[in-house]
């Protein structure tokens, strides 16, 4: 395993964190003996970084029960998230954190996110709440060792987040098809440019860029050499960049863990050549040949005066089609709606502004309002009517 230095404490994290929201089940519940034989083997392979969170359903209690069961709460660094979108009040985070602690079975967290924090409005509103007074205290007490939090959005809210604190680092939506959405590249520079550790999430897709490539781009991998996965070499494009702190990866296998192990062991800052780069480049072009509208997320279009989230309303439809209806749905609610300014595409006035930019020539209005129709319908309408009425923003 290869580590990579967290510059603002010395921290050596591996380059390949587990990702704990994906145990794996049996008759629906976690399978607490199989999921122990591969965190066992995940340790024993040199990773040392381990991300759950308070909503995902048993996973810190089995993380905690595990690591405490085989004494590695020392050998290994936890990571948990605060869903300040279910807090009103600075006791209720208190709350919160104390039953982390207690599922975790542990008197402290080495890295506390805020979770899925869209922009510096919601962030104020913690503010308000006292919530740096809080981490403050944690700091001091020894209870939180580092502050950051995880990002679903555009680069240029991602970077106004970036600015509005101290952060000790983040974790960003990061793969070869997201290069120039999400948080991007752009994003990633911006973080690297501070010193703070970035930690990847989704460097798969959720296993689109594994097994659900389409047979172009599997073609195009395939003629590589060396011969690889698709999947390593999604990694290995991460890793390729010194400002990727960590990847986590959802890993529910022994032979997952044991190619992502031998991969991370391998993987080298700047190895890839030029031919390398370029067949990433056709394979982006292949997944994106199937997508239901080109847009490149190049934000020429931003901002919109009426407020969507252009490019995000775009890629969140396109991956309706190409990953799945949950899959681009789940991702549509987190970018335009939990947050206290809603970016949907329903918002369009057709003003026509955001046309006369596009370098891709794309029907932008006529767009959004397929995006509306097929996004926008009683399932979405219901989950956003739960979000303003019953989670904090």
């Amino acid at each position: 395993m290869q580590y990579r230095l967290n510059q603002k404490n010395g921290d050596r994290l591996s380059v390949l964190g587990y990702g704990c929201m994906r145990f794996p089940r049996k008759g629906g519940k976690i399978d607490r003996a199989e999921t122990e034989r591969q965190i066992l083997r995940a340790v024993d392979g040199g990773i040392n970084y381990f991300d759950t969170a308070y909503i995902y359903p048993g996973s810190e209690e089995t993380l905690g029960s595990i690591l405490e069961k085989n004494g590695l709460r020392e050998k290994v660094m936890i990571a948990t998230k605060l869903p300040h979108y279910l807090m009103k009040d600075r006791a209720a985070v208190e709350k919160c954190f104390a039953q982390q602690l207690a599922r975790l079975r542990t008197g402290y967290i080495d890295y506390y996110l805020m979770h899925m924090l869209p922009d510096v409005t919601v962030w104020e509103r913690l503010k308000s709440m006292g919530i740096l007074e809080w981490l403050d205290e944690k700091r001091k007490s020894g209870q939180i060792r580092n502050v950051g939090f995880s990002y679903h959005g555009d680069s240029g809210r991602f970077i106004e987040l970036l600015n509005a604190y101290d952060w000790d680092f983040c974790q960003i939506q990061y793969n070869y098809l997201d290069e120039n959405s999400q948080a991007g590249r752009r994003g990633l520079n911006a973080a690297g440019a501070k010193n703070i550790p970035v930690v990847i999430m989704e460097p798969l897709r959720g296993g689109r860029l594994a097994g659900g490539l389409p047979e172009e781009a599997k073609k195009i991998f395939a003629k590589a050499e060396p011969k690889r996965s698709p999947a390593e070499w999604a990694l290995r494009w991460l890793w390729d960049q010194p400002q990727v702190t960590v990847t986590l990866s959802g890993m529910n296998s022994m032979e997952m863990i044991d190619e992502n192990i031998r991969a991370a062991s391998e993987a080298k800052v700047g190895e890839l050549t030029g031919a390398e780069q370029e067949m990433f480049r056709q394979a982006v072009a292949a997944i994106n040949s199937k997508v239901k509208v080109g847009c490149t997320g190049c934000g020429y279009c931003m901002p919109c005066p009426a407020g969507v989230d252009i490019p995000g309303c775009f890629r969140c439809y396109n991956n309706r089609y190409g990953e799945g209806w949950f899959s681009g749905m789940r991702e549509y609610i987190m970018c335009t709606t939990i947050k206290r300014k809603l970016s949907n595409a329903s918002l369009c006035k057709k003003c026509g502004m955001c046309e006369r930019h596009c370098p891709q020539s794309i029907q932008i209005p006529k767009e959004l309002s397929a995006v509306s129709r097929e996004m926008e319908g009683p399932i979405y309408r219901l989950a956003a009517w739960f979000i303003r009425r019953f989670i904090r923003l």
